[in-house]
């Protein structure tokens, strides 16, 4: 079918504005012209429908403007889905309703938002965070509460923050190559997916198990240097009675 613009934002659910905004962000292909008049056709409609639906996941539009250029098909279909449903968890809160839930006061989320270190999604254009953001300002508070000035400890996750941020693009190439780019040669989406859910929380442990023991060693090396044997037998003890637990949902 042909649509004139205001026939296909109807049909998408979105404002002629917003049609022209994603044509503008390279989101949306160029229509046909005849004469004057822009003419849309079912596979813009389709576009809209997607990158609607994506938005309402949580996807930012730079991370939606990425799965339209690659256009890998179903299989990114289903991990989308995956993607979203890890991240969001079962609630949403709004910024004010995370720093009443967390106990962080709500300037200090507005910070951590601004320096990376907490990353909101959007649904039905409202900004929202996820349960796992919740995980981390609890996390940070009880931190904090050891003592830690706040600025010296901020530059620190930011530091942290941007080194993961490297690792995890790699990851994910890794996991395009080995995993997910078999798919074209006769692995199912839904194989691909389950394959995203089993590994998911398998790299989370093993992350989160190699930063303790590099924590721990190095802590212990820098007590053996100072000779502070008392210190350094009561750290032994206290390693070799504690475990690190990684919870998953």
């Amino acid at each position: 079918m042909e649509y004139r613009v205001e026939e296909l934002a109807a049909g998408a659910g979105v404002s002629v504005d917003t049609v022209r905004f994603y044509q503008g962000r390279g989101l949306l292909p160029a229509p046909r012209r005849r004469g004057r008049v822009a003419i849309y056709d079912d596979a813009h409609l389709a576009r809209l429908r997607r990158i609607r639906s994506w938005l309402k996941a949580g996807l930012t539009l730079a991370v939606i403007r990425r799965l339209l250029d690659r256009s890998e098909g179903e299989a990114d279909e289903a991990l989308l889905e995956a993607l979203a449903a890890e991240w969001t968890g079962e609630r949403t809160f709004t910024r004010a309703e995370l720093a009443a839930e967390s106990g962080v006061p709500e300037p200090l989320l507005a910070a951590a938002q601004s320096a990376g270190l907490l990353t909101p999604l959007r649904v039905g254009g409202e900004e929202r965070f996820a349960e796992s953001d919740l995980a981390m300002a609890r996390a940070g508070l009880s931190i904090l509460s050891a003592g830690f000035p706040m600025d010296a400890l901020l530059a620190l996750a930011v530091q942290h923050a941007e080194h993961v941020r490297d690792v995890s693009e790699r990851a994910i190439e890794l996991f395009d190559r080995h995993v997910r780019r078999p798919s074209d040669d006769g692995i199912e989406s839904e194989t691909v997916t389950l394959a995203f859910r089993d590994l998911l929380p398998a790299v989370t442990r093993l992350v989160a198990l190699h930063f303790q023991r590099t924590l721990v060693t190095q802590a212990l090396e820098r007590l053996e240097r100072r000779d502070e044997d008392d210190a350094l037998a009561e750290a032994l003890a206290a390693v070799e009675s504690s475990q690190l637990e990684v919870k998953w949902r």
